[in-house]
């Protein structure tokens, strides 16, 4: 089995449902939408695990892939937590830059584990103002597992806002981290955007 760090340190991006989502009607989204846009995201992390490319070049990718289907913004806000709210505009605009920098090293550094390796969709249904899509990842000796992605259409479009692995929310965890790293700086959020620019 794997250890429950592999489990929690793999891939993310990103991310447990919580009030804010609960608190918003659903639009458009249908399990049928929501399961397209995860079937995409896998078949992007596939075909990356599969490419053999340089970490660099996988990091890159990775990135790319979380910013183009999670809800960057929300994932990065919800880390940020409480903070966020005496954060200014710009601060906020520099912290979520850098958290997506970060998270793409710190998750995309991992994609050599997951050589041979495959992600499947399997399901999907209604969770309150979200849709949960259930994924089993396959790796090379290791008992699958699976991966709920968190579905919301709330910013406007199609995109996940959390990952949960065997019940441990990487945006869960990464607040966990952060609030850390922010205590570390006595609470001063410039310098945690500077720490983020740095880590992973």
């Amino acid at each position: 089995m794997m250890s429950n760090l592999s489990r929690r340190h793999f891939m993310a991006t990103g991310v447990a449902a919580t009030t804010v989502f609960a608190a918003q009607p659903a639009l458009a989204l249908t399990n049928a939408t929501a399961k397209a846009l995860v079937d995409k995201v896998v078949h992007d992390i596939n075909r990356v695990i599969a490419s053999g490319k340089p970490v660099g070049s996988m990091i890159r990718d990775f990135e790319q892939i979380f910013s183009r289907y999670a809800d960057v913004n929300i994932i990065a806000q919800s880390t940020l937590g409480a903070d966020s709210r005496r954060a200014s505009s710009a601060q906020m605009r520099a912290f979520t830059e850098a958290f997506k920098g970060y998270i793409a090293r710190k998750y995309g550094k991992r994609f050599n584990e997951f050589a041979g390796g495959k992600i499947e969709v399997k399901d999907v249904r209604p969770v309150k103002s979200w849709h949960e899509v259930r994924s089993t990842v396959y790796l090379r000796g290791e008992a699958p597992f699976d991966v709920l992605f968190l579905v919301s259409d709330r910013s406007g479009r199609d995109l996940f806002f959390d990952m949960v692995i065997e019940g441990v929310s990487l945006r869960l965890s990464e607040r966990t981290e952060i609030g850390a790293m922010l205590d570390r700086r006595q609470g001063n959020i410039d310098a945690l955007i500077q720490d983020l620019r740095q880590a992973g």
